[in-house]
């Protein structure tokens, strides 16, 4: 299961979400350097987190936004090395 958004006003930013493990990831690339991957902890629906992305990916700082979206859904992440 895989799922993913593009920044809607044309620019490189990418968020999803993917599966790996039994454990739900999410994926952020800005396009041009940075790539970031956190495990979500704890129980999440899948369709809680789908909305938490898509409202986060249409704001010009996505970042940020993601951050918002998460507190305000009370979803806990940790971050994945590479």
């Amino acid at each position: 299961m895989q799922t993913g958004f593009h920044a809607p006003d044309g620019g490189f930013d990418f968020i999803g979400m993917r599966k790996r493990e039994d454990a739900l990831e999410i994926v952020y690339d800005d396009g041009v350097s940075r790539r970031m991957v956190w495990r979500v902890r704890g129980k999440t629906s899948e369709s809680q987190l789908e909305e938490a992305l898509a409202r986060a990916s249409r704001q010009l700082k996505v970042l940020p936004a993601l951050y918002a979206e998460l507190r305000r859904r009370s979803i806990a992440i940790e971050a994945v090395l590479h």
